[in-house]
C-alpha cells in the first residue's frame, strides 16, 4: 500500500524538529522526504532522540536537492507552507499522495517556488506580528488535518 500522504523538509537545519517530524511520520505511516543540504547528519543523536525508538516505522527519502525533487514528484500532489499563504491550512482539499511541503527554519520555501504554485499554498494562523510556528508543530497540525479529510484511514 502506497502512503497516504508525503511530508517534504526542504533544507531542514534543526536536528530536533526533524526528529519530531519523523516520529509524526512514523505514528502516521506518512513518508518522510528530506531535501538537501541538511543543518545535521542522519546519524545525529539528537535526531534520532526526538524521534525515539520510531525510525524502524519510516519510510525516509533523501533528495539531492529541490530540483531532483519536483522533477521526480507530480505538481499536482505538491502544497506548500508559508506565512504569505492566501488560503488556510484547513481550506486545501489534501489528496491522497499529497506531498506536503515545509521550508528550512530560517527562512522557510524559496519565493520563486511559491510564485509558481499560488493555488496550492496555504498557512497556518497565527497572531499578528508572529514570525511563525516551529516546523514541528506546523507539520503535524497539517498532516492531521489531511488525515480528518479522509476519516483518519488506518488510524485508531
Amino acid at each position: 500500500m502506497s502512503k497516504l500522504f508525503n511530508i517534504v523538509l526542504v533544507e531542514p537545519e534543526i536536528p530536533a524538529n526533524t526528529g519530531n517530524v519523523a516520529r509524526t511520520c512514523a505514528v502516521t505511516g506518512c513518508s518522510l522526504h528530506l531535501v538537501k543540504p541538511l543543518g545535521f547528519s542522519i546519524d545525529d543523536k539528537h535526531l534520532k532522540r526526538a524521534g525515539l525508538d520510531y525510525w524502524q516505522l519510516l519510510d525516509v527519502h533523501i533528495h539531492e536537492t529541490l530540483d531532483d525533487f519536483l522533477k521526480k514528484t507530480d505538481p499536482r500532489t505538491l502544497f506548500f507552507a508559508t506565512t504569505k499563504g492566501a488560503q488556510c491550512y484547513t481550506q486545501i482539499n489534501y489528496p491522497r499522495g499529497a506531498h506536503l511541503v515545509f521550508g528550512k527554519e530560517t527562512r522557510g520555501l524559496p519565493e520563486t517556488l511559491l510564485k509558481s504554485y499560488p493555488g496550492q499554498c496555504f498557512r497556518v494562523p497565527m497572531r499578528e506580528g508572529a514570525r511563525s510556528l516551529n516546523l514541528s508543530n506546523s507539520v503535524a497540525i497539517t498532516v492531521y488535518e489531511a488525515f480528518r479529510q479522509h476519516n483518519f484511514p488506518g488510524m485508531i
